[in-house]
């Protein structure tokens, strides 16, 4: 096929009147909100029914630490967790691995076993709080031992509401916690989609990542073009496998990223609800309205937020949240003042929380869906951005589909040239950083308290994670490992015997291994 370069942005006019909805088809592409094809929400009265979800990203240190922060959120009017894991944990080392000395417990909280995950969630009641952990690699692993959790305490799956991310592809592009190959990879995420479809109904057993693509330099018309182009190598995967499209599509989910163009923003949102309701039922031949929704987690952007000045970082995150509800999202996190600097403290955190609740009681944009609906500036940035994202798409699969796109390195080149423009534009002047680029102060510090994680993290968490070996049945962690080995040998869904190796106490990176030995390990394509 010919070479052609898709315009990764759509260039803005001066002003835009009705000539630019010309030929625009109000039914076909608008709609009502609540009906296909949801350009203007996935609900009928959307807000005024039921504000979205409000979450705060957020684990550090320890399990005992993050519980005690996840406290005070709910206790702040946080509807939702939201889960960070440190690095270790994301790529399935356990913290005693000679690999994770330095990184433990600072990106995230360590999560090395079933006792750490029940530190983590002691006095939360896993069956009334919806958990959203952001895992991909080790994704199975994590979720069984919160099912194994929920056993425990004697609470039915169920009853349990949450999301995994489980959206590996994305980590081969853009973010690089992978362990094992892309196709292994999509097995075990076939296996956690039809385990979950049978036994924790309300689960979303994927959150597919615009947001990591978006953070690695995409525009916004490349981070829906690369979300989506992941999002069909799933589903064709998963109903190669036998699965009924109608019966997983409804718990998928999708993160997407907030920047601060307020209206471009709200444009993607609105052309990603139409791209994939279109996509499901007519190309996947959906037939449940709910597989045609697209359902999705916003979080504002970290990559916008500035070092310098930081306090001007509230004004960046409050209008990219706005962005987020405008566009309609049943989900959002607010970053915090202080993350250009380090974790966020408990203020910064609160003051992030807070912004939303504003937006939901205080500004008056949930009063009626989809507010910026007929505006011909919306209108015609959400047709650019719909045209330019089915380009990509349309010329991913001319490329063999996209773990070939993966494979060649395509995607990556694609989102490295973004990232290379828009530092050349910084650098140039041609935009413009409050506080980076123009507007600067020299010799400014914040006055406000930076959240250092504690020098003894590391050794004290080492310390319990072999306290916690010494006490456990060692024959019956070989027993549960072999079943894994087994059930992998026997091509049988991984999900059983994982559940069964985090009760016996096997550690994540014991675990990790067994799937290392029977997948290998992924290395990376390197582009220049």
């Amino acid at each position: 096929m010919a070479n052609t370069k898709i315009s990764p942005k759509p260039k803005t006019k001066t002003v835009y009147t009705e000539e630019d909805l010309k030929d625009f088809d109000v039914a076909g592409k608008l709609g009502r909100p609540g009906e296909f094809p949801f350009t203007r929400g996935i609900h009928p009265t959307m807000y005024r029914g039921r504000l979205w979800t409000m979450r705060q990203y957020a684990g550090f240190g320890t399990a005992r630490e993050s519980n005690e922060r996840y406290r005070y959120l709910l206790a702040q009017g946080q509807t939702g967790l939201s889960i960070a894991f440190d690095l270790p944990t994301q790529i399935g080392l356990d913290s005693d691995d000679p690999l994770a000395a330095g990184e433990v417990g600072k990106v995230g909280v360590a999560i090395d076993s079933l006792a750490d995950m029940a530190v983590l969630f002691d006095g939360i009641p896993l069956e009334k709080v919806s958990v959203s952990m952001t895992i991909n690699a080790t994704a199975g692993i994590l979720l069984a031992m919160v099912l194994a959790l929920a056993e425990e305490r004697s609470v039915p799956w169920s009853a349990l509401s949450g999301t995994i991310q489980n959206d590996i592809l994305k980590e081969y592009v853009a973010r690089g916690t992978y362990i094992f190959p892309p196709r292994p990879s999509l097995r075990i995420i076939t296996d956690i989609v039809a385990f979950c479809q049978s036994n924790v109904p309300k689960w979303n057993t994927m959150s597919i990542s615009g947001y990591h693509i978006r953070e690695a330099g995409a525009t916004a018309v490349q981070e829906l073009a690369f979300t989506f182009a992941n999002a069909l190598a799933y589903l064709e995967t998963l109903t190669a496998s036998g699965l009924d499209v109608d019966a997983f599509a409804p718990r998928l989910s999708f993160f997407l990223a907030a920047h601060n163009d307020l209206f471009e923003e709200t444009a993607k949102f609105r052309a990603a609800r139409r791209i994939w309701a279109r996509l499901m039922r007519d190309r996947f031949k959906a037939k449940d309205p709910a597989s045609w929704m697209f359902r999705f987690h916003t979080q504002t952007s970290g990559s916008t937020l500035l070092a310098q000045q930081p306090e001007n970082n509230v004004t960046r995150v409050a209008l990219q949240a706005l962005a987020a509800v405008l566009g309609g999202t049943q989900s959002l996190h607010t970053n915090s003042r202080d993350e250009a600097l380090a974790l966020p403290s408990e203020e910064s955190a609160r003051i992030a929380l807070r912004t939303q609740q504003i937006i939901a009681h205080e500004s008056g944009v949930t009063e009626t869906a989809d507010p910026l609906g007929g505006s011909y500036f919306v209108e015609t940035r959400t047709d650019e951005i719909e045209a330019g994202v089915l380009g990509y798409l349309k010329k991913i699969e001319g490329m063999g589909g996209t773990l070939k796109a993966i494979e060649s390195g395509y995607i990556q080149r694609e989102i490295q040239e973004s990232a290379y423009a828009y530092q050349k534009q910084i650098e140039n002047k041609k935009r413009i950083l409050v506080g980076l680029n123009e507007y600067a102060q020299a010799g400014e510090r914040p006055d406000f308290k930076i959240q250092l994680p504690p020098k003894t993290l590391e050794r004290e968490q080492i310390a319990r994670l072999r306290q916690w070996k010494k006490k456990r049945d060692a024959v019956q962690v070989e027993a549960r490992l072999a079943d894994l080995k087994t059930a992998l040998e026997a091509g049988q869904n991984l999900m059983p015997p994982l559940i069964g190796a985090v009760k016996s106490l096997a550690t994540l990176g014991e675990i990790t291994n067994v799937l290392k030995d029977a997948f290998g390990e992924y290395q990376e394509h390197i582009s220049f």
